[in-house]
């Protein structure tokens, strides 16, 4: 087995009712390929849906991999665009999961996602930590903080989460930020920004939990704030160049840019793989002067 490559290439695309295409970002076959995700793909669905598993055999093909099924070993959620990590190799595909599983539990990040927020975190660091249920509310899937869970909630089904944070930029009331989770559940770094009074700017199911009054924001009842588009502020509008309306379609603003993997033979160095930010992502920092380090 060989390393498919570590570099950059590629961009990706932004999101809409036809959901672009994910870009394929290693340059020759080998056990590893990566894709640079458009927001919006989820990585399965019904049956006819474009999903990432639809577009598998395809991109097996256009790689020359024969009967060698691609399998996915790391990706984003659905509406999140960046990384995808692939391998030809059921093995190599083995080892890597074993490695995310036993870096998690060491609580070493693997993973870094860019994100821009409507709003600045109180500390330009730290790291936040939440008891978080999955529950179906009017026929839709949302994630609900616990507060003092008992040993009974996590029987069934609450998990403890935490992530990492970074602010890497301020401007315009918002921020650039980094995020590394050390945990997995859905929707959990939207779920944590919104905690910190900082929705991630198009997050459209959990950012109605912000309130504001006089200026001042709060959060409002989880379990009885449904889900609405995120509309800005009238300021926030004017910077982005916005109608209220288009403000409403704006795409996540949650990236995974970076993936630290081992190296893929005894001694060799670690890798690290990035996904470029999709240019309506880029736009958004223009706008806002948030310029990365």
């Amino acid at each position: 087995m060989f390393w498919a490559g570590s570099g950059v290439y590629g961009g990706g695309g932004q999101g809409s009712a036809q959901c672009p295409r994910p870009q394929a970002l290693a340059p020759k076959p080998g056990p590893l390929v990566t894709l640079n995700k458009p927001p919006g793909l989820p990585v399965t669905g019904k049956p006819g849906e474009l999903t990432l598993f639809s577009v598998l055999p395809e991109l097996s093909q256009s790689l020359g991999l024969g009967d060698q099924e691609l399998q996915v070993v790391q990706a984003s959620g659905k509406e999140t665009s960046g990384l995808v990590l692939l391998s030809s190799c059921p093995q190599t595909a083995s080892r890597l999961q074993k490695f995310f599983i036993y870096s998690r539990r060491a609580q070493r990040p693997t993973a870094t996602y860019c994100a821009v927020t409507d709003g600045i975190p109180a500390t330009s660091e730290g790291k936040i930590q939440a008891a978080l249920k999955l529950e179906h509310v009017d026929g839709v899937d949302l994630v609900i903080p616990v507060k003092s869970p008992s040993r009974k909630d996590f029987q069934e089904g609450v998990k403890r989460t935490l992530s990492h944070f970074h602010v890497v930029a301020m401007g315009s009331g918002c921020a650039l930020v980094q995020l590394q989770p050390l945990t997995v559940f859905p929707s959990q770094l939207q779920v944590h920004m919104v905690l910190q009074l900082c929705p991630v700017l198009g997050d459209h199911t959990y950012s109605a939990r912000v309130g504001t009054v006089l200026g001042q924001r709060f959060l409002l009842p989880a379990e009885s704030t449904k889900p609405q588009r995120q509309v800005p502020d009238e300021a926030l509008l004017r910077r982005l160049c916005l109608t209220p309306s288009q403000a409403a379609q704006l795409p996540l603003h949650l990236h995974l840019h970076c993936l630290h993997l081992p190296g893929m033979r005894p001694g060799e160095a670690p890798m690290k793989l990035l996904a470029p930010l999709p240019s309506y992502f880029s736009r958004t920092l223009q706008c806002l002067g948030l310029h990365q380090q």
